[in-house]
């Protein structure tokens, strides 16, 4: 009943055309700034997206590194309790520090990563590789694996034309005793197998090489490790995986999840999405004092109305509710139409590819686009909260009019 009243006050020839003007405008502001919150965050969904997937592939669903310092000891007995758990699907032991690779007159610095047979089946490095092959070696014939930035800094050679690079690998030791700087210093040489292309971030800071290469090198002791990588069986969550491992190691190890070995980064992505959804509900703030000037002057408008239908007998309340229907249908119209414009544009997006990201150093052309419903319902919710906050005063001024048939 009351959103009939709303419907025919809406579709009605104003006295004052500005009624109708104002009315218009409110209703495109309002599908403005929600075609605008549900692209921002469909496109920041696809960026999530993509980010994520690029980081899975060089993360592994939970990592197991020491509470404190670089390395830890971890037993025989332990590392059987965490193969014989039903949620692993597989793990592998990582020896991890910075070191310097040498390739003739060019040094680089990166992060050496060892790791050993198992990694192939936790990661997905080998199927990232741009040339070569996935070959660790042995602690005596290591293979490199090197990021695309790594080996265009260190013009390392992977090729089957030429001759494959051998690389010096410098490490510092550890547990030596004295003062000679250079005691402290390992070198020794890998021969490059592969060159991997992820994501900057790993592809100029990484190279993977043997696991017991580089515990030689570095000295560690036959069970001390830096980190076990562990890829989980679908289906299980990463969370209750973490519990379990926890009471199985201790408090002198730290379990993350996947989540957790990125939190600056994931934390950043959510703050930058909700920080511009919120200034894009500005926006609709900006809509709501149109609205209420836009109802006000309709209550004016129909004054007779009013007072024909108090006198008929009805209420104060569905005085009021009849144009809290208006705001809300103002509400409904202008998220309807810029909900309806933003699906059509992303889905376009999405099978076209027309909107191109500049510069051309993204692995991607174009910007990514993922549409979910939670994001479809929380812009409709927080345009009809607003149109609702923004018809509530004029409305219950309409509801206090006197009765005045003259």
């Amino acid at each position: 009943m009351y959103f009939k009243f709303a419907w025919r006050y809406f579709r009605a020839k104003k006295s004052a055309n500005a009624i109708n003007i104002i009315a218009w405008v409110t209703t495109g502001v309002i599908a403005f700034a929600t075609c605008c919150q549900v692209l921002v965050l469909s496109v920041f969904n696809g960026f999530e997206g993509l980010v994520k997937s690029l980081y899975s592939t060089f993360y592994s669903d939970v990592k197991i590194v020491p509470q404190k310092g670089k390395t830890f000891l971890l037993p025989a007995n332990k590392i059987k309790a965490i193969k014989d758990l039903a949620f692993v699907y597989n793990f592998s032991l990582i020896a991890e520090d910075k070191a310097l690779l040498q390739n003739e007159e060019a040094k680089t610095p990166v992060i050496i990563k060892g790791v050993d047979s198992n990694y192939k089946k936790i990661s997905g490095v080998p199927q990232k590789l741009s040339s070569g092959i996935f070959s660790i070696g042995t602690a005596d014939n290591p293979g490199l694996i090197v990021g695309y930035g790594v080996q265009n800094a260190a013009n390392i050679v992977v090729d089957s034309v030429f001759a494959a690079s051998t690389v010096t690998v410098i490490l510092p030791k550890k547990y030596i005793k004295g003062n000679d700087p250079l005691a402290s210093i390992s070198e020794g040489n890998a021969k490059a197998k592969g060159v991997f292309a992820i994501q900057q971030e790993f592809d100029n800071n990484y190279a993977l090489t043997n696991i017991d290469f580089v515990k030689q090198q570095m000295n560690f002791k036959a069970d001390e490790f830096s980190a076990i990588e562990i890829k989980l069986k679908t289906g299980t969550k990463e969370n209750e995986a973490k519990g379990k491992l926890q009471n199985i190691l201790g408090n002198s190890f730290l379990v993350q999840t996947r989540y957790e070995q990125n939190t600056g980064l994931y934390n950043s992505m959510r703050l930058e999405k909700w920080a511009i959804f919120a200034v894009l509900t500005l926006i609709l703030v900006i809509a709501a004092f149109n609205m209420i000037s836009a109802i006000t002057m309709l209550v004016l408008e129909k004054k007779k109305d009013i007072s024909i239908l108090r006198s008929l007998g009805s209420t104060r309340a569905f005085i009021q509710k009849i144009f809290l229907s208006e705001g809300i249908l103002l509400g409904i119209i202008g998220a309807g139409i810029g909900i309806f414009l933003a699906t059509v544009i992303c889905l376009l997006q999405i099978k076209f590819h027309i909107i191109k990201l500049q510069g051309g150093s993204f692995l991607i052309d174009y910007f990514p686009v993922k549409l979910l419903a939670a994001d479809f319902l929380l812009v409709a919710a927080t345009a009809l909260f607003i149109a609702l906050i923004a018809a509530w005063y004029p409305s219950v001024k309409a509801s206090k009019q006197p009765i005045a048939l003259k």
